[in-house]
């Protein structure tokens, strides 16, 4: 086993090294000019990471919606991550996920009217799309596309995950990084996200240290606080049970569809609960099978009274859309929402308050 292992490394870390090296070169090419940026008379937020997988992306959108959509008429955008249709779509109140994606549907059910929300998987023109039909918005929001450099970004966030942070990772296809770590040079604010409770001094100061950013870029921390359960179905719902009253060892079947439920699956564990993962891979399309699979699951679970399915908020959205769902199990079902929440680290400003500063310092309103 060791030797296969050592084989396989033998053999990436040189398709690792030129993977690297396009990356590179493609920066090159657009830092030196060659490849345009496009930039834009109101400003754009742009958050992304580094590396694949969940690091949190659309609930810390969600948070800067929050914070700033009673000084700035917002527009978010995002390419639509799996969805069945192509080029530029406005969320509308008869979009479905495989319209704009599972995330966007997400941010447009919660923010409705109050914002403007489209997919594309052209930037440039996603924005000036949005522009041309709601020419009010004066805030961008770009949802993961920190590799999208044909926009120039105003406000440049980059998030890594607490348990898989990017100075302990490598390249592709060896790691999980799209870029070299050199790549945060990039950023204006990096947040290390998901973050356990009870974090020690010694814990901020690996990352500090490994992280090694330059004087002018900032350095946050974000949890998610949990919300109470949701039912997926309301309308076969007669009874919320609750996670704060949960009785030892209530079992659960937390059903998954994203990159990395762990944080999760800790959660309702410290609540006592006795919890049965099944685990599908990020933005995942639920087929009949996966239903048949998942009533099964939950039928086998011990015969307690209180047993229900827990699922994540994106995984709702796609789960309530599904024509497959049995109906014996809507009324077992619920899901739990998050939001994001900062460590206090003795930062001058909040989080919200660094991005608006950024903005105000970038060269959008010097020139103006």
């Amino acid at each position: 086993m060791a030797r296969n292992k050592l084989l396989s490394a033998l053999l990436l870390y040189p398709i690792s090294r030129l993977y690297g090296l396009g990356v590179a070169v493609r920066n090159k090419l657009f830092e030196h000019g060659f490849y345009k940026q496009q930039e834009f008379n109101v400003p754009v937020v742009v958050v992304g990471n580094i590396a694949m997988g969940g690091t949190g992306k659309t609930p810390h959108v969600e948070h800067i919606v929050e914070e700033l959509m009673d000084r700035y008429n917002i527009g978010v955008l995002s390419r639509g991550y799996k969805r069945a249709t192509k080029g530029f779509v406005l969320a509308t109140p008869q979009s479905r996920p495989e319209d704009i994606g599972d995330e966007s549907y997400q941010i447009y059910r919660k923010f409705g009217p109050k914002i403007t929300v489209a997919v594309c998987e052209k930037r440039v023109i996603g924005i000036n799309r949005m522009l041309e039909i709601n020419p009010s918005i004066n805030l961008i929001i770009l949802d993961d596309a920190f590799q999208h450099r044909y926009v120039k970004p105003t406000v440049s966030i980059v998030l890594t995950e607490y348990s898989r942070p990017v100075f302990k990772d490598s390249l592709l296809p060896y790691g999980r990084l799209r870029e070299p770590r050199s790549a945060l040079n990039r950023a204006d604010i990096v947040v290390v996200t998901k973050c356990p409770p009870g974090m020690k001094p010694m814990q901020y100061r690996i990352f500090e240290e490994n992280l090694s950013l330059f004087p002018f870029q900032k350095l946050y921390f974000s949890h998610y606080n949990y919300g109470h359960l949701v039912p997926v179905f309301p309308d076969s719902v007669e009874t919320i049970p609750s996670l704060e009253t949960l009785a030892p060892g209530t079992p659960l079947l937390l059903v998954s569809g994203v990159a990395n439920p762990r944080p999760f699956a800790r959660y309702l564990r410290r609540r006592k609960a006795k919890v049965k993962l099944m685990r599908f891979g990020d933005h995942h399309n639920f087929t009949a099978s996966d239903m048949t699979d998942i009533e099964n699951a939950y039928n086998a679970l011990p015969a307690k009274s209180g047993k229900f399915i827990v699922t994540t908020e994106k995984d709702s959205v796609r789960l309530f859309n599904n024509p497959y769902f049995p109906h014996s199990l809507k009324s077992h079902i619920f899901y739990v929402p998050i939001n994001v929440g900062f460590i206090d680290r003795g930062n001058d400003r909040s989080f919200s308050e660094c991005i608006e500063k950024t903005i105000r310092d970038s060269s959008l309103f010097k020139n103006r």
